[in-house]
């Protein structure tokens, strides 16, 4: 994003990694609290990780306009994340998805805690690095191999997973930035209590 600007924040502290599906179920567990794509009754899936019969019936329906890679499947929400047929065994420690910025909004308040800026996302996410394109420095694949779980392959027909993972990896998987902090790049995209203007 551009152009670069300076920001001033005050001090601020933020969880070492994304809320995962562990602790949004103690969450929905404690309050009873239905998100939003529960009650939608279908939510986004990347294609690839709709198994592809049902994917190209759903393509000829339910694809976004110009970003025929979004598929709305019905039954996705968070404890089902690629649809009615899929479930979160196994992936306790992933991150969260299917969550909406309100539902965001909900877990933080039980919580006791907030979303972060996005000045304050951006400067935790640096990691006390200043002017580097990634969290770890200048080169996105260091000497110690993968850095982060991004998309691998030809976008947006081919993930080869070699990084490790084709989808969400845990939230606590890669080395942390310079603040401790995991996954900054990659994994899943993350609500922000404002945006960028």
């Amino acid at each position: 994003e551009g152009p670069v600007r300076e920001v001033e924040v005050n001090p601020f502290m933020v969880d070492p990694a994304t809320v995962t599906n562990r602790e949004f179920a103690g969450f929905v567990e404690a309050t009873g609290y239905v998100t939003e794509a529960e009650r939608f009754g279908c939510s986004f899936v990347f294609h690839l990780h709709v198994p592809k019969k049902r994917r190209e019936r759903l393509r000829e329906k339910r694809a976004v306009v110009g970003l025929t890679w979004w598929l709305s499947v019905p039954g996705a929400e968070w404890r089902h994340p690629e649809g009615d047929k899929s479930g979160i065994a196994g992936r306790q420690e992933h991150p969260v998805v299917h969550i909406s910025w309100n539902d965001a909004q909900a877990y933080c308040q039980w919580a006791g805690k907030r979303l972060l800026t996005e000045a304050e996302w951006e400067i935790a996410a640096r990691g006390g690095l200043v002017g580097k394109p990634f969290p770890w420095g200048d080169v996105f694949r260091g000497n110690g191999g993968w850095q982060a779980n991004i998309f691998q392959g030809k976008f947006p027909e081919n993930d080869t997973g070699a990084d490790g993972f084709k989808g969400t990896c845990p939230a606590r998987h890669f080395e942390p930035n310079g603040f401790g902090l995991y996954n900054c790049v990659g994994n899943v995209w993350e609500w922000c209590r404002d945006w960028f203007s």
